[in-house]
C-alpha cells in the first residue's frame, strides 16, 4: 500500500484526503445516531475511480517497458515515453478517464469504449485528455467485450475495472488503488471525535469499491459490523452473482438513473473477496434513487448523481421498514458510513 501511495502522490501532488462529513439531519431521517459520509467528488478528477483506473494503467505501462517502480516512468525521456503501448478500457464514464489520465501523463493515450448511454459530457472530459472515443450500440458489459477484443487483437494494453477471471493482476491492481479509500477512512475514524461505523452501505457496479471496502475496512466497523451492498433493482449483478455463487450476466438494457451502476456481470475478483466476507445487499428503485441525492443535498451534504447516492437509497429502504431494520441490526443508536462516489 505504501507503494501506492508513493506513486498516487506522484501523480497528484497536491491531492488531499477527501473530506468525511458528519450529517445529523440524515441521521434523523434513518432514525439512526450517526450517519457519516465520505465525499468522493472532492478526488481528482472528481470521484474514487481515479485511484483505480489511474494506478493500475501506470503500473501496466511501467510492467510493459520493463521499468519495475512505476514512479519511474516519468523520469524516462520523452522518446521512450512515445514507445509506450496506449492503454484500453471500456467505461460508464469515469474509469474511461481515470485510465485516460494515466495515460496522458505517461505520454500516451488511451482508446475508451463507451456504451450508447454514456453521456456527451462524459464523453468529452475523457477525449480532452486525448483518449481516443470508440461508441458501443449496447450496454457497459458489450463495452467491455468489444476493448477485451481490441485489445487480443494487439491495439493496446487492457485497463479493465472487471473481469471472467478470478485472479486478473489489472482488476486487482484497480482494486488496491480504491483501498487507499479505506486507509484513508481508518485514519479519520482514529479521530475520538467521531465514533466508529457499526454499518457501510456501499453501491456496487461490477463489484470492485465493495470488494476494496468489505476487504480494507474490516478492522474499522464495530459490532454488527454490517456491510450492505446496495444496488439498482434494475441491474444488480452483484446480488445476482452472491446469490448464484458466480459471475452471471444479467439480460436487457440495464437501464437506471445511476448510470455507473448499469453492469450485467458482476467483476470475478471482487465476487472472490465479498465471497469471504458475510455480506448482504439491498436492492432500490430509480425513485428511490432520485429522493436519495436530493436528501443528501437537503442535508448539507454534497453535491452528487444518483449513482453518488445509492448507498443512502439503500440505508433509507432499509431504515423505513421494520422487518430490514430487524434484518440488518439497524437501531437508533447505529452508526452508519455512506460514500459519495463521486461529484454532481
Amino acid at each position: 500500500m505504501q507503494e501506492l501511495k508513493k506513486l498516487w502522490a506522484l501523480l497528484w501532488p497536491d491531492a488531499q484526503p477527501t473530506s468525511l462529513l458528519e450529517l445529523p439531519s440524515l441521521a434523523r431521517l434513518a432514525g439512526v445516531g450517526r450517519v457519516y459520509v465520505k465525499v468522493e467528488g472532492e478526488r481528482p478528477l472528481g470521484s474514487f475511480k481515479s485511484l483505480g483506473g489511474m494506478i493500475a494503467g501506470v503500473r501496466a505501462l511501467a510492467a510493459a517497458s520493463g521499468v519495475t517502480d512505476a514512479r519511474n516512468l516519468f523520469s524516462e525521456s520523452t522518446e521512450t515515453a512515445r514507445k509506450l503501448p496506449r492503454l484500453i478500457c471500456a467505461s460508464e464514464g469515469n474509469h474511461g478517464l481515470a485510465v485516460a489520465a494515466g495515460a496522458n501523463k505517461a505520454g500516451t493515450q488511451a482508446m475508451v469504449f463507451l456504451p450508447r448511454e454514456v453521456s456527451p459530457l462524459r464523453a468529452a472530459r475523457i477525449a480532452a485528455l486525448g483518449a481516443e472515443i470508440v461508441r458501443i450500440e449496447g450496454t457497459y458489459d458489450d463495452a467491455v467485450a468489444a476493448a477485451e477484443a481490441a485489445a487480443a487483437r494487439g491495439e493496446g494494453l487492457l485497463i479493465s475495472d472487471t473481469s471472467s477471471a478470478a485472479d486478473s493482476p489489472i482488476v486487482n491492481d484497480v482494486m488496491a488503488g480504491y483501498g487507499m479509500l479505506a486507509d484513508e477512512l481508518i485514519e479519520q475514524f482514529n479521530d475520538r471525535s467521531r465514533a466508529r461505523p457499526t454499518h457501510l452501505f456501499v453501491q456496487a457496479g461490477v463489484g470492485g469499491l465493495a470488494a476494496a471496502m468489505a476487504d480494507g475496512l474490516q478492522s474499522l466497523l464495530r459490532a454488527p459490523t454490517k456491510f450492505l451492498i446496495v444496488e439498482p433493482d434494475a441491474a444488480p449483478c452483484v446480488a445476482r452473482a452472491l446469490q448464484a455463487g458466480e459471475p452471471t450476466l444479467i439480460e436487457g438494457d440495464l437501464h437506471t438513473s445511476a448510470s455507473m451502476l448499469a453492469c450485467g456481470m458482476a467483476s470475478a475478483p471482487a465476487l472472490r473477496i465479498l465471497q469471504r466476507h458475510s455480506v448482504a445487499s439491498v436492492l432500490v428503485s430509480d425513485v428511490q434513487l432520485r429522493v436519495a441525492a436530493a436528501e443528501l443535498r437537503s442535508a448539507g451534504g454534497p453535491e452528487t448523481t444518483e449513482s453518488g447516492a445509492t448507498g443512502l437509497a439503500g440505508l433509507l429502504q432499509v431504515a423505513a421498514r421494520r422487518e430490514l431494520r430487524s434484518q440488518h441490526q439497524l437501531a437508533d443508536d447505529s452508526v452508519v458510513l455512506l460514500i459519495a462516489t463521486e461529484s454532481a
